[in-house]
């Protein structure tokens, strides 16, 4: 056999190899969901109850912050308690999908190391484990709404394209952190530090109601708060504004410009950065 090493590093030759890996890992869902389901169950190994510890402690946060928060903001607990519970659902996937995205490669280091695999399956991989333990957590707003019997009518259904907007972007995240934190160690404590801040500059524990009419105007300047608002304001019955879903769509859209043009670059040295 003839083994001809040709040094090809254009742009044209990056980008094809991308979109080869994203295909292989498409191809490989399956074992993404097995190594997925694998890391929950390994997480939980030896527990009783496994994942519904966190599905318990996410209730009894939710009431407790409830009861707390609707005293000092003089709101009503049956309006402000399924919010409640909802964003912090919902916010709890985002922060743990982010805080997750920088290990996304560096958690997968042997693997890597010993069989050659397309990077994307690793990203699914990250999604798929967080997916499964919000599943877990959507018991805490099941009980909440029916205990308030305030479920979602047909507008519920719109929170679906938000949350397929969620998959892309939990994915374009994952491939764009996971490659940088790979290479920059030190970027998952600043980046852990701007979700923390993000938390409390974003409507989770409080409502955009609450804020001035030039507040709300500086809210939609949040991407935070136009990604969940998509999803949540269906689920609340809730109107979305248009410029919420554009902000939006427009902030995914940057997002994975720029995750698709780091993986490009960064895609043949994620191996030795590791």
């Amino acid at each position: 056999m003839e083994l001809t090493l040709r040094a090809d590093m254009t742009l044209v030759t990056r980008n094809r190899s991308a979109l080869t890996d994203l295909a292989g890992g498409v191809r490989l869902w399956r074992l993404a969901w097995a190594l997925g389901w694998l890391d929950i169950r390994q997480r939980y190994r030896g527990s009783m109850l496994g994942p519904f510890w966190l599905t318990i402690s996410t209730g009894v946060m939710v009431a407790s912050l409830g009861l707390l928060y609707s005293t000092l903001f003089k709101l009503d607990l049956r309006d402000y308690l399924p919010f409640l519970a909802l964003s912090q659902v919902l916010w709890g996937f985002l922060a743990i999908l982010i805080s997750e995205a920088c290990t996304t490669f560096t958690d997968a280091e042997t693997v890597i190391r010993s069989v050659r695999m397309p990077f994307f399956v690793f990203s699914m991989r990250a999604l798929i484990r967080n997916v499964i333990a919000l599943a877990h957590n959507i018991a805490v707003i099941v009980v909440v709404f029916a205990i308030f019997w305030s479920w979602p009518g047909w507008e519920g259904w719109l929170a679906i394209p938000g949350l397929l907007v969620w998959v892309v972007d939990g994915l374009a995240l994952t491939l764009m952190l996971g490659a940088f934190c790979a290479r920059f160690r030190d970027i998952q404590p600043i980046v852990n530090s701007v979700t923390q801040i993000a938390f409390f500059v974003t409507p989770v524990i409080w409502k955009p109601s609450q804020l001035s009419p030039s507040g709300m105007e500086k809210l939609a300047l949040n991407p935070f708060y136009d990604l969940l608002e998509i999803v949540r304001g269906p689920l609340l019955n809730s109107d979305i504004a248009a410029t919420t879903w554009i902000g939006a769509l427009g902030y995914s859209a940057v997002l994975c410009a720029i995750s698709w043009a780091f993986f490009v670059r960064a895609r043949g040295r994620v191996t030795f950065w590791i």
